[in-house]
């Protein structure tokens, strides 16, 4: 019962602890990119200032030229030196540069990117004689970005090496501070499922006795003043509703503690037929017609039993409440229909009455123990609301479930999806 929720724990401190680690990551990541492209960029303004004092007008010929020397420091780097027009004087380096050439630069010099033939980047400036401030032509200086690239990719496999190996301790230690979390709750859930058990057992016998003296009471009600009779009819009435909640207790308890009853082969249809056969009396008392379709329908051709491997007394109470609480809201000249269907690996039985319904927001809240409905429509006005949540535990304890779909006023449909004997 606890490890579901053991789960749960660990899966939301893992999924939060990972979300950290990522927004970690992420921020190294981004901030050391945008060390790397600083320093890059500085790099290529500093080569950039060095090369255009190379670019100059030769004295003798008055034609621009560009000196012929080595200013490039690395390999991955060019430089490219144009004029007024924008044609290409010289270069050195063997990067291939495709990046238009900004002939009006609005600054000293503007950043470019390339990523085709080759990823670069590259730095353009305005070369300017030192004497007269006469516009001389371009310097562009460009280095390949694959160095860069390659370094936030063994960064990138760094952190994500990382995340992993700390998800993983992470998820280790996390299941032991989980687990020890989680033992205090245990053992007290454990203490009230005692509790509830030996209450429930104690009960028994002062319950009967009430039962008793009440029956044996209203059996002589001549000998009663008036109005004791109406005592205790009530009397008898509580009596005999704490009776179905301590069993619905004892029961209930015994799914948590994991206590099974001895399941074996049975076949649903004859099970079903003679527990309607049961209900025929209370029907005909309230008025209420009971239809049953207990021929195998669906995946199978032919009226055959339904085998299956279960425990007969859980079974009996489980089909007991749901048909309890068809005749409890279904009015007077209603009708409950019971059916035996086949859906895929499970036997279907469906059980559909005419009464009053179940409003949309509490369809997935009549499950739950000791639940409650407003006065329009309460699930458990005789009980203390025990009695689907017990029938959900013992179609679960089969291996099966419980689904249900209503209409406000207009009817409820519970079906009961049990596994076919292999």
């Amino acid at each position: 019962m606890f490890k579901p929720i053991r789960d749960r724990l660990l899966l939301y401190y893992l999924l939060v602890f990972g979300v950290v680690l990522l927004s970690f990551a992420a921020t190294v990541r981004i901030a050391f990119a945008r060390s790397l492209n600083r320093e890059l960029m500085g790099r290529l303004e500093t080569l950039a200032l060095t090369t255009s004092f190379e670019l100059e007008i030769d004295e003798e010929s008055g034609q621009l030229e560009a000196e012929d020397e080595d200013v490039l420091i690395q390999d991955n780097q060019s430089v490219q030196w144009f004029d007024q027009d924008g044609e290409l004087l010289a270069e050195q380096g063997e990067l291939t540069v495709n990046l238009d050439l900004p002939l009006a630069l609005k600054a000293d010099s503007i950043q470019q990117r390339q990523k085709l033939p080759e990823p670069l980047m590259s730095v353009t400036m305005a070369v300017r004689d030192r004497d007269t401030d006469q516009h001389l032509g371009y310097a562009r200086v460009s280095e390949s970005t694959r160095e860069l690239s390659t370094t936030l990719r063994r960064l990138d496999q760094g952190l994500a090496g990382g995340i992993a190996l700390a998800l993983g301790l992470s998820a280790a230690g996390g299941l032991w501070v989980t687990r020890k979390a989680m033992q205090p709750i245990e053992q007290s859930f454990q203490r009230l499922q005692r509790f509830t058990s030996d209450a429930s057992h104690e009960l028994r016998s002062p319950l009967m006795a009430i039962r008793t003296n009440a029956a044996v009471a209203l059996k002589y009600p001549q000998d009663m003043r008036p109005g004791d009779g109406e005592k205790f009819g009530a009397i008898q009435s509580a009596a005999n509703q704490m009776k179905a909640m301590t069993e619905d207790l004892l029961q209930l308890a015994r799914f948590d503690q994991k206590i099974a009853n001895s399941q074996e082969e049975l076949d649903l249809k004859a099970l079903l037929a003679a527990l309607l056969v049961r209900y025929e009396p209370q029907a005909e008392a309230k008025q209420v017609q009971i239809e049953q379709q207990l021929e195998i329908v669906g995946d199978g051709t032919s009226d055959t039993g339904a085998c299956i491997v279960g425990a007969p007394m859980d079974l009996n109470r489980l089909f007991c409440n749901l048909l309890d609480n068809a005749l409890r809201y279904t009015p007077a000249g209603g009708e409950i229909t019971v059916c035996l269907e086949t859906e895929g690996n499970y036997y279907r039985v469906q059980i559909e009455d005419t009464g009053i319904g179940i409003a949309p927001k509490h369809l997935d809240k009549i499950f739950e123990r000791f639940w409650q409905a407003e006065a329009s429509r309460n699930y458990q006005s005789s009980g203390a609301g025990l009695g689907l949540a017990l029938a959900q535990e013992i179609a679960q304890a089969h291996g099966g479930h419980i689904a249900v779909t209503s209409v406000l006023n207009q009817g409820s449909c519970f079906k009961v999806y049990l596994p076919q004997l292999p």
